[in-house]
């Protein structure tokens, strides 16, 4: 599947799908950038340097801030993505072990404004 969204100066971000219909992550790509982003608001993903491997290490307010992306236990990921059970009790996705994030001043698709926030907050890339 394929979608483009126009974005400022004739810019479009592209739109694979990396999971099933009803998957909560797509492979974007900005101009020659790869990023990942979430499956239904095509908004771009983030890492947060101070996560471990399969643990989130953001709650409360950072969570807030930087929603985590929400999974179900019964999805069926590919390699390279798995589920983190996060203290809440729910599922969060995760690519190579680390947790995904949006971030709330992203306002369309494309931004990328969390990018080296408090140089720990990165554009999760595939």
């Amino acid at each position: 599947m394929l979608k483009t969204f126009p974005l400022a100066a004739a810019l479009a971000v592209f739109a694979t799908t990396a999971f099933a219909a009803d998957a909560p992550v797509v492979t974007g790509k900005l101009g020659e950038e790869t990023y990942l982003m979430d499956a239904g608001t095509h908004m771009t993903l983030y890492t947060f340097d101070k996560d471990e491997k399969g643990v989130s290490n953001c709650y409360d307010m950072c969570a807030a801030n930087w929603p985590p992306v929400v999974g179900d236990a019964d999805m069926k990921l590919p390699a390279g993505y798995s589920l983190v059970t996060r203290k809440e009790g729910y599922e969060q996705v995760a690519y190579k072990g680390m947790p995904l994030y949006g971030w709330v001043k992203d306002e369309k698709p494309g931004d990328m404004t969390g990018e080296g926030v408090n140089g720990v907050w990165h554009v999760a890339r595939p």
